[in-house]
């Protein structure tokens, strides 16, 4: 009998977490503006980065030319420099002066500069040759264009130059080569072949999409309830204290069961059809994603019990998406952060879901490999479910105490009328 009792309530607790969920799932359906954040949002950011990004790197960046002095050996420089896909040889140019009024009107990306000696220094056995380059820093893609593309014509010249100068002190050409090439090297772009900033930023991207449609829709169905007046902490039928837990386990199985999907295509179908690195494992990437949905849903709904209207949420979207994407140390090393917003990063759940899902998506680790990542990811799970519990309790026992009070109040200004009443009936 008394195995058959409590068999009978863990169903009606199960009946409960269902009721729960099959309602936030009816108002997620039913409410237009987080339908719009849920679905069109998650799936169309994406589609419009990768828009920006469509061309991973910028081609025929135009360059200045100050070529002081005019010799075989700057121009041999410049044909091979100018080969680059990366550089177009604009504009030639007497003086710096020159260029820099063309850099100043934008109308060239970059200044090379040659001084008149660089011809004579090249034949000193002991001379040293001096090359200038100036790059519109207004973004660094023409930096990296320029620099890297200059760069390698100046390693092979360098390389031409030393077994000259070999030449000219007596030795081999052979033997000259084989000192060259004592040290050989050969440049090899790991898990991002093209080199392109797409490739780089895209899949941490798409982890902040995941993280903050899933915090702003949250915070949106939370001001809505407070501005409808429900009590999201309460099933219908139950005390409060007996219900927090089954109602934020009914309503974070809603959530999850709407993003899993949609992290599957963003983690899985996305990275294909975008042609970026994606090199993982696909079940390593979705078990992955358990954690890092989980922690991000509690996380949402410790937040957003602190969410008093519905357009707080648009609010918070906005003001932290930048935040995180640098605070995960993604477009910029957490080595040049202050300390406390290093530790502060450590309890937002993207932090360790983008690194996690770059390692294993880009890079072909191994959930293994990035185990530090996926048991931080279980751990803010448990610690921002209990919060969540203990802040939805919190409220609905101020909620029901303020609650009393007034029904106290009613009830003594009540009283206190028919008092008056009597003792005026009295007088009378």
């Amino acid at each position: 009998m008394k195995l058959t009792r409590f068999l009978y309530r863990q169903w009606l607790k199960v009946q409960e977490v269902w009721r729960v969920y099959t309602g936030e799932l009816r108002r997620i359906f039913t409410d237009p503006g987080v339908a719009v954040i849920f679905f069109l949002a998650t799936l169309a950011y994406p589609f419009i980065y990768k828009a920006i990004y469509w061309r991973e790197q910028i081609e025929d960046i135009p360059v200045a030319v100050v070529d002081l002095s005019r010799s075989p050996e700057s121009r041999d420089f410049l044909h091979k420099w100018g080969a680059a896909p990366d550089v177009k040889l604009a504009y030639n140019c007497t003086s710096m002066a020159e260029a820099e009024r063309l850099l100043r009107d934008q109308k060239v990306h970059g200044i090379i500069y040659f001084p008149s000696d660089y011809a004579a220094q090249l034949a000193n056995p002991v001379g040293k040759a001096h090359i200038s380059l100036y790059c519109d820093m207004s973004s660094f893609l023409y930096m990296k264009g320029l620099y890297l593309s200059c760069n390698q014509v100046m390693l092979e010249k360098m390389q031409n130059v030393q077994i000259d100068r070999y030449e000219q002190m007596g030795m081999d050409k052979e033997m000259a080569w084989v000192l060259v090439q004592d040290a050989p090297y050969s440049e090899t772009a790991l898990f991002n072949p093209v080199g392109g900033y797409g490739s780089f930023l895209i899949p941490a991207v798409l982890m902040l999409i995941l993280h903050q449609t899933l915090l702003f829709g949250i915070c949106m169905l939370g001001g809505t309830a407070r501005e409808e007046n429900r009590q999201l902490f309460r099933i219908e039928g139950r005390p409060r204290s007996y219900s927090v837990v089954r109602i934020i386990g009914g309503r974070s199985a809603a959530y999850f069961t709407v993003y899993y999907a949609l992290a599957c295509i963003l983690a899985l179908l996305l990275p294909r059809l975008f042609g970026l690195p994606h090199v993982g494992n696909p079940f390593d990437i979705m078990r992955f994603m358990v954690p890092y949905l989980l922690s991000t849903i509690f996380f949402s709904m410790c937040v957003s019990i602190f969410v008093r209207n519905r357009e707080s949420g648009m609010v918070l979207f906005i003001s932290s998406s930048l935040i995180f994407l640098f605070m995960a140390g993604i477009s910029w090393p957490k080595e040049l952060m202050p300390g406390s917003w290093v530790m502060l990063s450590h309890a937002i759940p993207y932090t360790w879901g983008a690194h996690g899902f770059i390692h294993i998506n880009t890079m072909g680790a191994s959930l293994w490999t990035t185990r530090e990542e996926y048991k931080v990811l279980w751990i803010l799970t448990a610690v921002y479910f209990a919060a969540a519990c203990l802040l939805l309790f919190i409220t609905g026992y101020i909620h029901e105490r303020e609650h009393e009070r007034s029904f106290h109040e009613r009830l003594n200004r009540k009283i206190t009328e028919i008092k008056h009443k009597i003792v005026h009936e009295n007088a009378v």
